[in-house]
């Protein structure tokens, strides 16, 4: 079933503009050599969406894990593996993946030497990740302790 929004009405409340500066933003570990930069948040008024960039180190990668929504990611710089649900694919610059909630999937740096930088949107606010290895969940907001700022 498709709903339809009415063109009439805004998908959410009016929250202010921002311009958000990667650069310029608080990075947060994720651990293993990866390194994540909130970007649209509740903190700048998102209430739709999710988005930030993570930049993996040299051979980096992240666990195996699955989210209660959608995901979209864009590769930015160098080149990734990329596991969804069992398979592996070699992914590069401006490649994109779709994973559909629930589906387990992660994301390592091809490369053992180069960068790697990821661009992620998730289809809620209210977005978690699960540990496959563990069963752990938690929000992807609450991993950001810091609010983000929105001048460049």
């Amino acid at each position: 079933m498709v709903h339809e929004h009415p063109t009439d009405e805004p998908c959410s409340t009016s929250f202010p503009p921002a311009v958000l500066c990667p650069g310029e933003l608080t990075s947060f570990s994720r651990g293993g050599g990866a390194r994540t930069v909130p970007l649209v948040t509740r903190a700048v008024g998102a209430e739709v969406f999710l988005s930030g960039q993570t930049l993996f180190e040299g051979g980096a990668g992240i666990a195996l894990h699955t989210h209660n929504c959608p995901e979209s990611v864009t590769i930015l710089e160098g080149d990734a593996i990329v596991e969804i649900d069992g398979t592996e694919h070699h992914v590069t610059r401006f490649d994109t993946t779709y994973v559909a909630a629930g589906t387990p999937h992660r994301f390592r740096n091809a490369s053992a030497t180069e960068p790697m930088r990821i661009l992620w949107i998730y289809a809620s606010v209210d977005a978690t990740r699960t540990l496959v290895e563990t069963g752990v969940t938690s929000r992807i907001d609450a991993e950001h302790v810091k609010t983000a700022g929105d001048n460049c």
